[in-house]
């Protein structure tokens, strides 16, 4: 043992000077780690991935994908016909994760064809929940048929009682913080016995980690609305999330326990279930280029001076917001771009803008409604400040890169994930909002930038002091093998 142990470590020293041969090593590492469960998957089928049929939910299952492929796993992922392409790219490892097309079946409301909820507004995405409910019987014969050890999802409730019945694990990969599923959800909360309130999500419920966690009264009231609000097939999202997470074999988040330890503690004490940590499951670095047209305008602004604003493939702001952002953005004086959808009522960008604002804007600001290559924007030089809504995958990009944060969430998780962000781990500022009414104006927007892009002031030293040890943490040397490793023994012991 002592032989192997030294050998070991010369190749890991050797890996520093060869990149080759820490691949190859990485490699080998990952099969010695998996080689019981290895052995059990060749005979009986591989891993499953059924997430939520949102790009949000799709992409981040497809990145764990990755991460465990690259150790020679085998898996089938479930995804709706059409929206297949669309993820092909990103497959790093196509001869070990498998598309599997699930035909999504049509429900009253939604326009034919719709397969995910960035085909249809924010109202009718509980019908796309009722659409994959309908898929239960094909999932089924699927399971039947792979004969998988896991069966990883989030939303689709009645997964763990298939999935028992089959003699298959059931992985809840939770992609919302510890934070905000141990906040909103906690069995602390009681919420099958009594009717959730605003003054309830107001505070934290018993026994949650000391924070700065903290929900306005606008924030407390939309969310209450949303986890009772019927989720599909009459079932509430609140009651979808307590049986997805009571009834599963383990609950899995991307995150560390660096960053989020007592909220993972938390989570495992209240709901009696083992948590698993993935680390951060950061995305690769991108093999393609920038666009040339957007590398050119990018190239034309000295370093760290231009602001970046994105708010995702599917937030759409009300007409008065977007023009108090774009507003906001001009009056900084600072050059920028942003990619956003037309606000609600306008169907092109240029409609939704404020008159005059393009003239007064031409020479240094640019607002783009489609889509953008956002993971290289944020590395690019020029780019100084993220501007985001705080979804998952856009703060893991943000925080992979040396661009400074201003936080702007509109619903739901992200509320919570900016207050983590802001408050507890201190790498970014919030746009400050009305505590009753939720509305944000140019001059908070213009504040908030220029507080994390003013490197003298207190504030500016502060968050770019955290971000930049909170970057040097993650992007660390052997952090992310490490927690992968892990989490194939983890899974290894559900076996057992």
């Amino acid at each position: 043992m002592y032989v192997l142990s030294s050998l070991w470590t010369k190749l890991s020293e050797l890996c520093s000077v060869n990149p080759n041969l820490e691949a190859s090593l990485k490699c080998v590492r990952g099969r010695i780690s998996l080689d019981k469960i290895e052995r059990r998957s060749r005979r009986h089928g591989p891993l499953i991935m059924y997430p939520w049929f949102a790009m949000g939910h799709l992409i981040p299952y497809l990145h764990i994908s990755n991460k465990l492929a690259e150790r020679g796993h085998k898996i089938s992922f479930f995804v709706p016909t059409k929206t297949q392409s669309k993820l092909e790219s990103l497959n790093l490892h196509p001869d070990l994760i498998n598309f599997i097309p699930i035909t999504v079946p049509h429900v009253d409301g939604l326009p034919p064809g719709t397969e995910t909820t960035a085909d249809v507004p924010y109202p009718l995405h509980s019908l796309i929940m009722a659409a994959m409910d309908l898929t239960q019987p094909t999932i089924e014969a699927l399971l039947q048929n792979l004969k998988p050890h896991f069966v990883f999802f989030d939303f689709t409730h009645w997964l763990p009682a298939l999935a028992c019945r089959l003699g298959i694990k059931c992985i809840h990969y939770c992609l919302v913080s510890p934070a905000t599923k141990g906040y909103l959800f906690s069995p602390a909360r009681r919420l099958r016995e009594k009717q959730l309130t605003q003054a309830d999500l107001m505070q934290p419920p018993l026994g949650f980690p000391s924070s700065f966690i903290k929900l306005h009264a606008h924030e407390a009231r939309e969310l209450a609305g949303t986890i009772l609000k019927e989720y599909g097939n009459g079932v509430s999202f609140m009651e979808r999330i307590l049986i997805s997470t009571s009834e599963c074999d383990a609950i899995s988040f991307k995150t560390c326990k660096e960053i989020e330890g007592p909220y993972c503690d938390y989570i495992e004490n209240q709901f009696k279930r083992p948590v698993i940590l993935a680390g951060p499951v950061l995305p690769e670095p991108p093999t393609s280029t920038l666009e040339e047209k957007w590398a050119k305008w990018l190239d034309s602004f000295q370093a760290k001076t231009v602001i970046f604003c994105a708010f995702g493939s599917e937030d759409v702001l009300k007409k008065e917001l977007f023009q108090e952002l774009v507003l906001g953005l001009e009056l900084t004086g600072m050059p920028f771009l942003a990619a956003l959808k037309p606000p609600v009522g306008a169907e092109t960008i240029e409609s939704g803008l404020p008159e005059g604002f393009q003239k007064r804007t031409q020479e240094r600001g640019v607002v783009y409604g489609g889509w953008l290559q956002q993971q290289l924007i944020l590395g690019h030089p020029s780019v100084g400040c993220f501007v985001t809504h705080c979804g998952s995958g856009s703060l893991s990009e943000g925080m992979m890169n040396e661009c400074q944060l201003v936080l702007m969430p509109h619903v739901g998780e992200k509320i919570i994930s900016a207050r983590l962000m802001s408050r507890d781990l201190k790498v970014g500022v919030e746009v400050e909002k009305g505590k009753e009414d939720g509305l944000f104006t140019r001059d908070g927007v213009c504040k908030a930038i220029r507080l994390v892009m003013e490197a003298e002031s207190g504030v500016g030293k502060e968050v770019m002091a955290n971000h930049a040890k909170w970057r040097e943490f993650l992007l660390s040397k052997g952090l992310e093998s490490s927690y992968i490793d892990s989490y194939v023994q983890q899974l290894q012991g559900l076996l057992e």
